[in-house]
């Protein structure tokens, strides 16, 4: 028998105001706790207002109808158990990759000698070196290494739910495959439950215990599928049989969902 899930979205539903079409509707769904879930649906179904809701931020908070509950209670806004990582690199520019690192541990208090510890540790789990990139600045780091600091700042608070907005959408194909591998790797270390929206469905695929696929605007849930756990680069998954039946199983479902909102049905 399952116990309480991590997050449990029920009958969640949010118009925005000025619109009359919801942007999710009648929604539910469970994250178990140390699941990867992911999220696909085709464009503008509401993935992100999903992921916006769970953490709490406006104007996504609070929802219309329906709600989110976190390790069984309800969410009033963002909090520490949640941790976020966005599509768009989000380090602070002023600030070198230590310090942005520690910036979740200076805004708690921990001291500089004990929160520059945890943060050159992070800084090489996430596959950065400490020796020569801890002292640059964003604008010296490629996309890659700007996303490997995000999320770095994001595990070294510890959250018990990582919430993942598309955050490897703008890398190219291999280094996304190798964060697509990091990602699994440190999963499996932090042991944190991950929600992970993305357009990629390979990326899905590669990463979830399980895929929740979401119908078009306004976005409802469509089908559920429990995935083969991952126990390869995501370079040798994609070359898995089973692997790409899932893919083409799930682009037949995107391609007939956009088909259907172009000719307005």
């Amino acid at each position: 028998m399952r116990v309480l899930p991590a997050m449990r979205l029920k009958g969640l539903k949010k118009t925005y105001p000025g619109n009359k079409t919801p942007a999710v509707d009648d929604l539910s769904l469970d994250v178990y706790d140390g699941e990867i879930v992911t999220l696909l649906g085709p464009s503008g179904c509401g993935k992100s207002t999903i992921l916006r809701l769970i953490a709490g931020l406006e104007p996504q908070h609070p929802a219309t109808a329906g709600e989110v509950l976190v390790l069984g209670k309800p969410i009033f806004g963002p909090g520490a158990d949640r941790g976020m990582v966005f599509q768009d690199y989000t380090s602070f520019d002023h600030r070198t990759v230590l310090d942005n690192v520690t910036f979740g541990l200076e805004c708690q208090g921990v001291s500089r000698t004990q929160r520059h510890e945890l943060g050159r540790e992070w800084i090489q789990r996430v596959g950065l070196n400490v020796t020569t990139d801890q002292h640059k600045y964003p604008h010296e780091l490629s996309g890659g290494m700007r996303q490997r600091v995000a999320i770095a700042r994001t595990l070294i608070l510890q959250p018990r739910i990582i919430l993942m907005d598309e955050p490897f959408g703008a890398l190219d194909p291999q280094t996304r495959m190798n964060m697509q591998d990091l990602t699994l790797a440190l999963w499996r270390d932090v042991h944190a439950t991950v929600f992970f929206i993305t357009h990629s469905i390979e990326e899905a695929v590669f990463l979830g215990d399980r895929v929740y696929m979401m119908s078009n605007s306004p976005g409802t849930m469509l089908e559920e599928l429990t995935l083969q756990m991952s126990d390869r680069p995501s370079k040798e998954m994609q070359r898995d049989l089973s692997f790409q039946e899932t893919v083409y199983h799930l682009r037949d479902l995107i391609s007939r969902l956009e088909e259907s909102r172009r000719a307005g049905t």
